[in-house]
């Protein structure tokens, strides 16, 4: 059986050359799936509907985006020009999230190729978020009754406040970051549970301290989880703090990958954040969230 990884070509959109996001990661890594045969197809999502969009955002915030009428103030704040490809882009990449998260019922796992916008709240979105896509697939899984407790383990190196607001009165999700103490935001939200790390941070010390509350969390009775695979704790990434490695990236994705899956417990990846210096070391790294639970179907 083939692992289910969801892409589309307007992952893509045109924020121009000189922007400090790297959006042709998402293109390139659909070409590395294939070319290292980790994948042969993908599965093409559909833009995200509005109805489903509204149990994590408000109409208004849908509304301004969709209608490119968001004030400069908060255009600023999620730090893409808001222009069609924006988002068409930020539609069909939520909408790749919640298709992923019904694969993986089917499958027990399931990647999207992005995804992982956690700074995005209800009202708006901030630090390259426009949609919050595990938020809005997590709603829509607990509103047609095919999860009951979700998990959310977010492993970028950025809190996942937006996730923390959203589901801060919400029992049926369990929100998990561990991340950077000193990184952005630089106001954290409360999580269900927050790690904080200490800058520079390598891998033995990052692995002992993910498996340690791996174990606790195994002592709850989800029956879904959400895996933000953030690749921005790598020590070469220009906006993370920590200091671990591939060999450590690679051990972390199939920590988690493992330990569910091994469970029976559905988990669907999406991709997080990554801003390594090296465009290609960026795709390799992104790719190992693929590779893992490639190696588990």
């Amino acid at each position: 059986m083939d692992l289910p990884v969801v892409n589309h070509k307007d992952y893509f959109a045109k924020i121009g050359d000189d922007h400090k996001f790297p959006i042709n990661k998402f293109g390139e890594l659909a070409n590395y799936l294939i070319k290292k045969k980790i994948v042969k197809k993908f599965h093409n999502p559909y833009p995200c509907s509005e109805e489903t969009l509204k149990r994590a955002h408000s109409e208004k915030y849908i509304k301004d985006i969709k209608d490119k009428t968001l004030d400069q103030n908060s255009i600023k704040k999620i730090g893409f020009p808001l222009v069609d490809s924006v988002v068409q882009r930020s539609l069909i990449a939520t909408g790749g999230t919640v298709l992923a998260s019904k694969l993986a019922i089917n499958y027990g796992l399931a990647c999207n190729t992005a995804g992982g916008s956690h700074h995005a709240n209800f009202e708006g979105g901030a630090g390259y978020c426009v949609f919050n896509d595990v938020a809005v697939a997590a709603q829509y899984l607990l509103d047609r009754g095919l999860a009951g407790k979700i998990l959310i383990v977010d492993l970028d190196v950025h809190q996942g406040n937006g996730n923390a607001d959203i589901f801060k009165d919400n029992r049926n999700v369990f929100t998990f970051s561990m991340h950077s103490k000193t990184n952005y935001p630089a106001k954290k939200s409360i999580s269900d549970l927050d790690i904080e790390l200490d800058d520079n941070m390598e891998d033995a010390q990052y692995i002992k301290i993910l498996k340690f509350y791996l174990d606790q969390l195994n002592q709850e009775n989800f029956d879904y989880v959400f895996y933000i695979a953030g690749v921005d704790i790598h020590f070469n990434d220009r906006l993370g703090k920590l200091n671990i490695s591939d060999e450590g990236i690679k051990k972390r994705d199939e920590i988690v990958t493992e330990n569910f899956f091994s469970k029976g417990i559905p988990l669907c990846g999406v991709l997080g954040g990554g801003y390594n210096k090296d465009f290609e070391k960026l795709v390799e790294l992104h790719s190992i969230l693929h590779q893992s639970c490639a190696k588990l179907i």
